[in-house]
């Protein structure tokens, strides 16, 4: 499976089985991780079988059987929440073409202890990881023209790009972003409040994923 192929798949999952992931595959998760941390100067983690994602009453009223997570987290920069949405948009597709299930977490996670586990970096969220008790639902969705006015004057790639935009996570699947261009000129706004940063870099990894990077560049 490849990422444009995962990103159709990809839904958001709270609850997952008990079912263990292999060892090979988290041995793949890891080098994927050190390549992105290296490259994006990130402190991103993963941990199999912890159940410390989330506290007693979060795990009884809605995450359910979580013991796998990405705590997404870095040395605090003026980008970093963007960042780590965009890094975090490329790890849950990834972890799609594998055969597993995500949840990104952006609110409702134990705060303070994943910044204990993180050893004092800022925490934007976690990725729950596993196998999920279902492969979720697609979530509502605004239209192509109502998150860009410049749709139907744009060449077909920022069409498939606006198109692979609207199936990215964003908090509370507000879709709180408007995606303009001009040429190969692309601009995003983005209003989703503490979560502005984190929405912005999920919606542009996928708006690229989309639109293919060597089309356009972001201004």
């Amino acid at each position: 499976m490849d990422l444009n192929k995962a990103m159709v798949q990809r839904h958001m999952v709270r609850r997952y089985t008990d079912k263990p992931i292999p060892t090979e595959i988290v041995e793949k998760l890891n080098q994927y991780l050190k390549k992105t941390n290296e490259q994006y100067g990130l402190s991103i983690d993963l941990k199999i079988n912890d159940t410390r994602a989330f506290t007693t009453i979060a795990k009884l009223l809605f995450a359910k059987g979580v013991r796998n997570f990405f705590i997404m987290a870095g040395q605090d920069r003026a980008n970093l929440d963007e960042m780590l949405g965009y890094c975090g948009a490329g790890l849950m597709l990834y972890a799609q073409t594998l055969g597993l299930n995500t949840w990104w977490v952006g609110g409702t996670f134990n705060r303070k202890m994943m910044e204990k586990i993180s050893s004092g970096n800022r925490v934007a969220g976690i990725i729950a990881v596993g196998y999920g008790q279902t492969q979720g639902v697609p979530h509502k969705s605004k239209t192509a023209e109502q998150v860009s006015s410049d749709i139907n004057h744009m060449p077909p790639w920022f069409r498939k790009g606006i198109d692979a935009a609207l199936l990215a996570p964003t908090a509370l699947a507000r879709q709180a972003f408007t995606i303009n261009g001009s040429n190969n000129n692309v601009s995003i706004l983005c209003n989703s409040g503490i979560f502005t940063g984190v929405d912005t870099g999920l919606v542009k990894y996928h708006f690229e994923l989309g639109a293919g990077k060597e089309n356009f560049e972001w201004i």
